[in-house]
């Protein structure tokens, strides 16, 4: 490790016992609060790198320096080394298996951007080895991956945020939202309705040649041993440049196995906001009923029956028994948004707008002052990954903690559940299991393949 990166890291690490509370605080200097100088900065790296992984990467040049990346597939692997190296004028070292990256003692957090059924492997073994951790969204493949996850981060004291941004960024739209909510600007509510999107059936996929530029095995790591799918049309636009239909790169969150197709997707987003708005996040439904649902394939005691076609559900609306008698509907249809309807009035936000008449009030009667720093427990930071370094710096967990985002993934996980097996699920949110269903109780958890246990 060059001398430069030796030096942020001690001076980041010195500056950690003496930040207080005003260290969650970012200053219009485009650092993250705290840091006297460009030099002075934690030292990252990212395990997995398509997509997400290059986005988070890029959006964090500014706060942190990258020492290395990690990837499966050596072509993408090597596509990121060029442009971390063009865009920060250093080189970072480059490793197939992360835990290699685990291993370096000059690293002081992790980005992960894998697809999901790798994300608790690594996080949990990140914190073992003491790094904190930035891990996209949704965070788990399963509920008791989530609570393994909280069990680690208090053990370990790590410092620990999710991908799930719009609670930072989207020009505040949701935190205006839940300003609203909070406030009492629609009255009472009554009603919160999630639009997240459908995603397509496939045709048969069929087993192909795996691209030399991917280690397979390692790809699937903790998920069943199977066969590499794929169909030579390529995806373009965003994931573009891979097979439009596959069980690999871009295409995992149609898989069951490997994801949880728009509702651990979207869902993730807009539920969690959904969520804290209704004051939600140390709780959870009692009921979760699919109303009208399409599985692309036939299911058998919640398992699908075939495996050469997307198996996650292309339409559905689901409504789900929230606490003080408020009614959530996940839906794929209408608008990517959400909207909260109360006694009061109502309004719809997504990244784009925030609309109603409830908002048209603002210019007549705004909001009080420090009413959105009220909701986000301080001054909101640039961006995401600046929250994260200020709570690292801090010892305090940022914005998006694990416990508040299992909460709501829960409902986005029994919802699929409850899809598998075509029925309504009752739920102890305080014993966090499905009540009198020792079937879909069983879906909490997913054993990892052998030889790739969680190393504890």
């Amino acid at each position: 490790m060059s001398a430069p990166l030796q030096t942020s890291r001690r001076q980041f690490l010195q500056g950690i016992a003496a930040a207080g509370a005003a260290g969650l605080f970012l200053p219009s200097a485009g650092r993250a609060f705290g840091y006297e100088s460009p030099n002075e900065r934690p030292v990252f790296a990212t395990i997995g790198l398509r997509n997400q992984g290059w986005a988070i990467t890029s959006k964090s040049f500014a706060f942190a320096d990258f020492a290395a990346l990690a990837d499966v597939d050596s072509k993408v692997l090597g596509e990121n080394v060029e442009k971390v190296e063009k865009a920060q004028k250093k080189k970072p070292d480059s490793y197939k298996d992360y835990r290699q990256v685990l291993d370096r003692k000059d690293i002081d957090a992790v980005m992960i951007a894998t697809p999901d059924h790798w994300h608790t492997k690594i996080a949990v073994e990140a914190m073992l080895a003491g790094k904190d951790v930035y891990c996209e969204k949704p965070l788990t493949l399963t509920i008791d991956e989530g609570k393994l996850i909280e069990k680690i981060v208090k053990q370990t004291g790590r410092v620990f945020q999710v991908g799930t941004m719009q609670r930072t960024e989207s020009d505040l739209n949701f935190l205006k939202a839940i300003a609203l909510v909070k406030n009492g600007r629609i009255g009472t509510v009554k009603k919160v309705t999630c639009g997240i999107n459908g995603m397509e059936a496939s045709p048969t996929i069929p087993v192909a040649t795996v691209p030399e530029s991917i280690d397979w095995d390692m790809w699937l790591g903790p998920a069943p041993k199977v066969a590499y799918r794929a169909l030579p049309q390529l995806r373009e636009g965003y994931g573009g440049g891979v097979p439009l239909f596959s069980n690999c790169h871009y295409s995992f969150r149609n898989w069951h196995e490997y994801s949880g197709g728009k509702l651990t997707d979207w869902g993730a987003h807009h539920v969690d906001i959904a969520c804290w708005a209704l004051g939600a996040t140390e709780t959870g439904p009692s009921r979760i009923a699919p109303v009208e649902y399409t599985l692309p394939v036939e299911y058998k005691d919640g398992n699908p029956l075939v495996d050469d076609r997307y198996n996650a559900a292309t339409e559905f609306t689901l409504r789900v028994d929230m606490p003080n008698n408020v009614e959530m509907i996940i839906t794929s249809k209408g608008d990517n948004g959400i909207l909260f309807e109360g006694t009061e009035g109502r309004f719809f936000v997504n990244r784009g707008k925030i609309a109603g008449k409830p908002v048209e009030d603002l210019k007549d009667k705004p909001l009080p002052e420090g009413a959105i720093e009220a909701i986000y427990g301080g001054k909101v930071s640039a961006n995401h990954t600046a929250n994260f370094i200020e709570g690292m710096k801090a010892r305090k967990q940022p914005i998006s903690d694990v416990w508040s985002h299992n909460r709501m993934l829960e409902i986005c996980h029994l919802s699929n559940i409850a899809m598998r097996f075509g029925r309504e699920l009752q739920w102890d949110a305080a014993k966090r299991e499905i009540v009198g269903d020792p079937q879909a109780n069983a879906f909490l958890a997913r054993e990892n393949r052998k030889g790739f246990e969680i190393n504890m």
